[in-house]
This record gives structure tokens, sequence and C-alpha cells, in this order.
């Protein structure tokens, strides 16, 4: 398998020992809620994601209940806020590469409403963003590979790529279609992948020897659609475990 960067989630209270071990990267999770990026609760969260800044590499940004495609135009209007101050915060940082999520809820938003809305959404967050910031949608609650896959298509900026967490396509029945499948439809449009394992019912964020997901397979598919696209692993905790399985893989 092709060698990559691999970055571990701060989700794992003891991510910066395992990356200084492993000589890994780091990607920011202090902020996925977005209340902790207004005061006071920013200097406590600040203080505590400026630990990483030596190895920090991307920064993953805030989704608790917002929604690129909300119905209610000042529920969109605040998720562009809460984006945007996520944006300058990690700017603020030094760090260029920001995961959002998709932001799709099944049997809310018709595929068509959720796709066409998403395109105007993300094209106008993007319009005053630098040439050398990256965009990377992830996938939460899609059912389905196409939607986020039509949705950077048809964007068209080298900005805007695609972050495949196996995880969420797995767990719960959000999904029927196949991981490889998942694989070979975001592939072209690939930047980064969430790794971490689960046994379907639920999103656990286990280690990647823990669960049912063919993380062999998605890595092999990715070496052929997407060699570039760079790993973060999502596990809660057992992290080193995870990257055990990377080296022993030859991934890492």
């Amino acid at each position: 398998m092709l060698k990559r960067e691999v970055y571990l989630a701060t989700i794992d209270e003891h991510a910066m020992e395992i990356a200084e071990k492993y000589d890994l990267g780091i990607e920011l999770d202090q902020f996925c809620t977005g209340m902790y990026m207004d005061p006071p609760e920013f200097a406590t969260w600040d203080l505590d994601a400026k630990k990483y800044m030596s190895r920090a590499k991307t920064f993953h940004g805030p989704f608790n209940e917002l929604s690129p495609c909300a119905i209610d135009p000042k529920i969109k209007d605040i998720s562009m806020e809460r984006y945007n101050q996520a944006f300058q915060i990690m700017w603020n940082y030094g760090l260029k590469r920001m995961i959002l999520h998709g932001g799709f809820v099944p049997l809310v938003y018709f595929p068509v409403w959720y796709i066409e809305q998403s395109i105007n959404f993300w094209k106008d967050f993007l319009c005053d963003k630098p040439a050398d910031f990256i965009l990377y949608l992830e996938n939460v609650m899609e059912p389905d590979p196409d939607y986020l896959r039509d949705i950077v298509k048809e964007i068209n900026d080298p900005r805007c790529k695609l972050c495949f967490d196996c995880g969420h396509a797995n767990a719960g029945g959000v999904s029927q279609i196949p991981q490889v499948k998942w694989m070979e439809t975001m592939g072209p449009y690939l930047g980064h992948m969430h790794l971490h394992n689960n046994d379907g019912s639920w999103d656990w964020h286990k280690n990647l020897g823990e669960g049912n997901i063919p993380i062999e397979e998605i890595l092999t598919i990715a070496d052929e659609l997407a060699p570039e696209a760079s790993i973060t692993i999502e596990n809660i905790d057992d992290t080193e475990q995870s990257v055990i399985w990377l080296k022993e893989h030859e991934v890492i």
C-alpha cells in the first residue's frame, strides 16, 4: 500500500503522545461544538488546542445543529457564521485544511434539495477564501455517496474536496451501499479519509482492527483513485492499535 500522511484526532486524549511516538500529525477537534468558539468557553478550548500546534495539520470545524442546506434561511445564516468563525480560528493557528460535515438529514431533506442548496451554500462560503485553503466535505448521514460527489463535482473548485468517513457509512443502517462503492464513487474527488471501525450497529469509533469495515479494501481502492489523500485516525481511545495496524499494512 502507498505511504500516506497520517494524523490522529484529538478526540483521543492520548493523541499527542502517540503522534510524537510515531512522528504523525494531529487533527484538531476542539471546536466541533460551535459554542466553544465563543467567550468564555473559547479561552479554555483555545488553550487546549494550542498544546497540539507543533503537530497540527487539519482542523475539524463545528457541526452540532448546523445545516448548510437548511430550509429556514436564518439557520443557514447561523451555519455560515459558525463556519466562517471556525475558518478564522483555523487560519490564525496557521492551518489551511478544514473538514466540515455535509449536513444531510434523512426524512428531512429531499436529496435534490440537499444537493442544490449545498452547492449554492459552499460556493458562497468559498468565495472569499484564500487560494491555498482546502475544504473537505465529510459524509455523516448521507445514505448514498452520489450526494456529496455531485455537490463537489458541480462546485468544481480545487479548494473543495471530499472526506470519506468509513465509520459513518457503516453505522446504524445509514447506508446500504458497500464501502467499496463509496470509495469508487468518491475516489476521484477524495482528499482526506477518516478511518475508524464499528460493527454496523453504531458509530463506535473503534480501532481499525475491531469491526466489520474492510479497511484494507478501502485503502487499496484509495491507492488507485486517491493516491494523495491523507488519513485521520478517529478513535475515541485505543488509537495506538490503529497506528500499529497501519504500520503492519505499510501505510506508515
